[in-house]
């Protein structure tokens, strides 16, 4: 038996490969499925079943195009339905591939199809549970996703307390826990860092696996959940009726754009995305552009930050268009008009007009604080409430723009988030909306609580809080 779990760090996703005697089986792929049949090649192994643990509304799953090239099955949990042939898993069935079985169990809670597949080792013991959204390394998945005429956030959280209490508590503690994502997923609050561990370690550690009743379960879970992104239901229902497959969105996306068309295109009304690092942006870039760097989570960002009914413009790095437009359509963002030949270079050799973004050093935020610069924190509030400048204005990158009429234009600000990434994206959106007096602030809060000359308070910790919830349940 071989189980390979393969990361995806710009959409914090995990996809699984396992096969047993030449037979194999993939779980929740991403929409590049020739990595799975390469494995499967050096493997010796046939792709027999493609499992997708539920609908996913956070990036584009690969079942259709790796059905399509492998022939093998698309299997879903109960209450899936979708405009494409399926097996329509029972729940507690078991499906063989080799000498193992998975074992299909019906988790609903995070959407009404979401379905634990239980591993069924040679010997017959219960190895692992790949759990998609059900369970994250943690946390659970948030509940408000999948909300129908007759049905409510609350009615979800208490479907995915029975899903957890009579299908995953009731497993060994041995039982490996393989789940759909890690940090950075908006799919959960509070996921862990690891991505992957011993289902006893989180009957101990994970929040949503401790004893309480269904009341406070709900109560917990519910508490402090953020807005979903717009894109995600945009990615589920593509996911339900289908999409091109990825040789067609490359082949209609890569297109090299003279200077002449791309500044013609930027009159008609395209977006600019400057995929480059944030330290290389800021020194000079087009007016008007966006800047997400492809050294983060790249795929996450783009999607909740762009217009999917707007034509993109890219600019990046030579050689590493295909590589931007392939993780631009793991997202769903396939309206790439094509990119400027020669990256920013060519627009810099033109002596077309340029546009800066002013960064300073965490240490030198005192002396602005001093002349009367506030503090813009865009990172998610359960960050800023761990710790953060006495102060400090809070505002998430995510809704940042939707509320830049809460903040003042005539203020100068200093924007930083935890290590730099998203504060250059919030600074480009500040800039692009009349922002004038703005400063990212290098290395984010990675480096700003080590200073000593600024004052420091944390807020009401959401860990903390659910603790005080539990307790006060008891």
């Amino acid at each position: 038996m071989y189980i390979k779990q393969i990361y995806t760090q710009c959409l914090a996703e995990a996809s699984y490969y396992i096969d047993d005697n030449g037979e194999a089986v993939v779980i929740d792929p991403i929409r590049e499925a020739d990595q799975y049949l390469e494995l499967a090649k050096e493997r010796g192994a046939t792709i027999k079943y493609i499992f997708e643990t539920h609908f996913h509304a956070d990036f584009i799953s690969g079942h259709l195009e790796l059905a399509k090239k492998s022939g093998a099955t698309i299997v879903f949990g109960p209450q899936a339905s979708t405009y494409f042939p399926i097996h329509s898993a029972a729940d507690g069935e078991h499906i063989k591939i080799g000498n193992i079985n998975f074992v299909a169990l019906h988790t609903p809670g995070h959407t009404p199809e979401s379905t634990t597949f239980l591993l069924v080792d040679q010997e017959g013991k219960n190895h692992a549970i790949f759990t998609g959204d059900t369970l994250f390394i943690g946390d659970v998945g948030r509940p408000d996703l999948a909300i129908a005429a007759n049905t409510t956030t609350q009615d979800l959280a208490a479907l995915l307390y029975d899903s957890i209490h009579t299908k995953i508590m009731p497993l060994a503690d041995d039982v490996t826990v393989y789940p759909g994502h890690g940090p950075g997923s908006a799919c959960g609050k509070n996921i862990g860092k690891e991505t992957f561990a011993q289902l006893g370690e989180q009957k101990k550690t994970n929040y949503a696996l401790q004893s309480m009743d269904k009341a406070t379960f709900v109560t917990l879970i519910t508490d402090g959940i953020l807005p979903a992104p717009s894109y995600f239901a945009t990615a589920a229902t593509i996911n339900k009726t289908g999409y091109e497959n990825l040789e067609q969105v490359l082949s209609k996306s890569n297109h090299a754009l003279s200077l002449d068309e791309f500044k013609q295109l930027i009159k008609n009304g395209a977006v600019i995305l400057d995929t480059r690092v944030a330290d290389e942006y800021e020194k000079a870039h087009v007016p008007n552009s966006i800047n997400i760097g492809t050294n983060g989570q790249f795929a996450i960002w783009a999607a909740t930050l762009l217009d999917y009914k707007r034509p993109t413009l890219l600019i990046a790095e030579d050689t590493t268009e295909n590589e931007v437009i392939t993780r631009l359509a793991r997202v769903g963002i396939e309206n790439i008009t094509g990119y400027l030949q020669g990256g920013y270079t060519t627009w810099a050799s033109a002596n077309e007009p340029e546009s800066t973004i002013s960064s300073i050093e965490p240490e030198e935020m005192r002396g602005y604080m001093d002349k009367g610069w506030k503090v813009l924190d865009v990172r998610k509030p359960g960050e800023f409430e761990t710790g953060h400048i006495k102060g400090a204005k809070t505002l998430h990158l995510q809704i940042l723009e939707e509320n830049i009429d809460n903040i003042d234009k005539e203020t100068p600000w200093l924007i930083h988030c935890a290590g730099g990434y998203r504060s250059m994206m919030a600074a480009t959106i500040l800039r692009n909306h009349g922002f004038i007096n703005i400063h990212n602030v290098h290395k984010g809060w990675s480096a700003i609580q080590n200073l000593h000359n600024l004052s420091f308070e944390t807020g009401p910790c959401e860990m903390e809080r659910k603790k005080q919830m539990l307790d006060s349940s008891k």
